[in-house]
């Protein structure tokens, strides 16, 4: 054992140089001199995505309308009659509250937060005409605000009614009168501005994310039947097994284009800017039907398949002799969806004609293969489902 005073004291400093000259010296490399920068690089390459996301051109558009909206109504604030001229400082919050990223939600909310504050200041009013702002009052106007607020269809009227009338009872004192009404009339001033900045300053109509989301969709969907097909042509079971376990990433990717449309649709409603961008909504809206029902087709083979494949007893076999011609219209369907949206190329009625020989074939081979008594639930079932894939992408043009 060393003696006490023999033993060295190391800092936190010296046991890192000490790594690193055990990392790079003892090879006789030099030590790099950014060597203390790479454990930072990982956190750097997920903030440098994320900032991405979020500081995009909407966001910065909204961002910047919010804050004009703010600042004209505390400009304006000082100009409201009688004792309001005293509480400017609610005129910016009723900019905040109201400001939404689309014209009908900056309505709905604003509306529904001063729906709120009159509930509020009422309820408030009842309680100080029988209590003073005591502990007892202060848990009961609470109380009473978060019951009255849990009523249906108050939106956000109920998270401002217990608000509302706390601040009257606590704040209001001895001019609860005075100080409702300046409460009421800064609010609704705030509301109006920034209602009025969402409209008239670039109101957003959120049209540019419907052609991605419904272009990645469009993808998965073509992408799964391909990858099904050539699960169908090796060796079982395949190596190529994620398409079995995509089902979910489907349906997350249709949500998005869900979204999106729905995102679009509630944008243009009292936005000027509809009347000559929003044209295209109706044609959205049935693509997006049309993708619902091919993702319900897609996601009805991968179970049938999947099933073939790997659950034993289950009666979903697939003779050899309909592999191939099973594999080939999958690959044709695929084609179908990747030209879903060319109807006016030409492309897409080639496709389908393509694809209506190829399970044609399909059929025949499952027809033959049942007069030979071999199982044919699942392939038939897959069949099926191909000829309502054409069907639907038919009925949509």
């Amino acid at each position: 054992m060393y003696p006490l005073a023999a033993v060295p004291i190391t800092t936190t400093e010296e046991i890192d140089a000490s790594l690193t000259f055990n990392t790079f010296g003892s090879t006789g490399d030099a030590i790099p001199a950014n060597v203390g920068l790479m454990s930072q690089l990982p956190s750097r390459r997920r903030l440098i995505p994320a900032l991405r996301k979020t500081v995009t051109r909407h966001r910065l558009l909204f961002a910047a309308k919010t804050a004009v909206a703010a600042g004209l109504a505390w400009y304006l604030a000082p100009f409201m009659p009688g004792p309001a001229a005293a509480y400017p400082y609610y005129a910016p919050l009723g900019a905040l509250v109201s400001m939404h990223p689309t014209v009908a939600d900056s309505a709905k909310h604003g509306l529904q937060s001063l729906a709120g504050l009159v509930l509020g200041i009422g309820m408030a009013f009842a309680i100080t005409t029988v209590a003073a702002p005591t502990a007892f009052a202060v848990a009961l106007v609470v109380g009473l605000g978060v019951l009255i607020g849990g009523l249906p269809r108050l939106g956000t009227a109920s998270e401002w009614i217990p608000m509302a009338a706390l601040f009257v009872l606590v704040l209001g004192d001895s001019n609860a009168e005075g100080f409702s009404f300046a409460y009421v009339l800064q609010m609704g001033l705030g509301v109006a501005v920034g209602f009025a900045v969402n409209w008239l300053v670039f109101p957003p109509l959120h049209l540019d994310d419907i052609d991605p989301a419904i272009a990645g969709h469009q993808g998965a969907l073509s992408r799964q039947l391909k990858d099904m097909a050539k699960a169908m042509q090796e060796s079982w079971p395949p190596n190529h097994e994620a398409w079995a376990t995509r089902s979910d990433d489907l349906s997350l990717t249709a949500a998005a284009v869900r979204t999106a449309v729905h995102q679009a649709e509630l944008s243009a409603k009292a936005n000027p800017r509809s009347r000559r961008r929003a044209t295209r909504l109706p044609g959205d809206l049935s693509g997006l039907r049309t993708l619902e029902r091919l993702t319900f087709h897609v996601q009805d083979i991968t179970d049938v398949l999947a099933s073939a494949i790997w659950e034993e007893g289950a009666g979903t076999v697939i003779p050899d002799s309909v592999v191939g011609n099973l594999a080939d219209s999958l690959e044709a369907a695929a084609a179908v969806i990747d030209h879903w949206r060319d109807a006016e190329s030409g492309e897409l009625a080639s496709r389908l004609a393509a694809a209506k020989d190829s399970i044609s074939a399909l059929s025949d081979a499952v027809a033959e293969a049942a007069a030979h008594q071999s199982p044919v639930n699942a392939p038939a079932s897959v069949a099926m489902s191909l000829r309502r894939i054409l069907t639907v992408v038919l009925t949509s043009e």
